[in-house]
């Protein structure tokens, strides 16, 4: 598995996988014990996603060690500030049944965010998080945390896929040693991703499907990816990207297809912020 490396000098798997929307515990041990079985060891989970304890048991009962994963969860919202975001990741850590989370992010940027930050960096320098940062901060949020913490974000989790490749965002992050990691690579199948021409006319050159020639997009810019998928084969095609490499011209046409906006939501729409807010625990 090829790795990047965190600013802090921890190695990150560039392919994980993620376990977004996997609510019943039961199919998410199940998902997550045959992602492993596969070759997966990035799994990402999240404190919103309800399955941290699935995450835990499938990682424990695959009697790999625990220093083989790279195991990532997230801050919500309802346990901003600084001492909820504590209790939480006391929660986070019990759930997964671990004495260290590998990532922290906090999962959006609302609520006491600087204050869960706080939290997060006393318990990185306590050892008990290996590498810290955010999911879903825009340029500005992001530039206004990374210059006011005392540990600037090393991950920074963003929307990112072919129709929204977060260039520009990505150009900032570098510039704070920030490493970009992407959330649905995949686009959850929006503008008919899986039938994208574009991207069949290239894989069909290089013998492998859309999903691989997006995910392999993004790994060649040096874009952390998640995919998720409940499918054991599709696990098997999403882990098969290293085999192959696109050319500058399929890199030059899949980035014609940068349509520069989410396909999801946006922080700058008063009803989804007043969506997110009010999303408890």
């Amino acid at each position: 598995m090829e790795t990047i490396t965190l600013v802090n000098g921890v190695e990150m798997p560039i392919l994980g996988f993620g376990v977004y929307q996997v609510t019943d515990l039961t199919e998410c041990e199940r998902v997550v014990t045959e992602a492993i079985e596969v070759g997966y060891r990035s799994i990402d989970t999240a404190q919103a996603y309800g399955n941290e304890e699935a995450v835990g048991r499938a990682i424990i009962n695959s009697g790999i060690p625990r220093e083989e994963f790279f195991l990532t969860t997230k801050i919500w919202i309802s346990n901003g500030g600084y001492e909820k975001a504590k209790q939480s990741l006391n929660e986070s850590l019990e759930k997964l049944q671990t004495d260290y989370i590998d990532l922290v992010l906090i999962h959006q940027p609302f609520n006491d965010y600087y204050g869960s930050y706080r939290a997060m960096e006393e318990y990185y320098k306590a050892g008990k998080l290996k590498a810290i940062g955010v999911s879903n901060f825009y340029p500005d949020r992001f530039i206004d945390i990374a210059k006011f913490s005392e540990i600037p974000p090393m991950v920074n989790q963003v929307e990112t896929h072919v129709f929204n490749q977060q260039v520009e965002a990505q150009k900032i992050m570098e510039k704070y040693h920030t490493q970009i990691e992407s959330w649905g690579p995949f686009a959850e199948g929006k503008n008919d991703f899986f039938t994208n021409e574009t991207l069949a006319e290239i894989g069909d050159k290089h013998q492998k499907s859309v999903a691989q020639v997006a995910l392999r997009y993004l790994i060649q810019r040096k874009v952390v990816v998640i995919p998720k998928t409940v499918n054991k084969d599709r696990m098997i095609q999403n882990f098969d990207v290293f085999d192959f490499v696109l050319s500058n011209q399929d890199m030059a046409t899949i980035q014609g297809l940068d349509q520069g906006e989410s396909l999801f939501f946006s922080h700058y729409d008063p009803e989804t912020v007043d969506f997110l807010t009010g999303l408890k625990l």
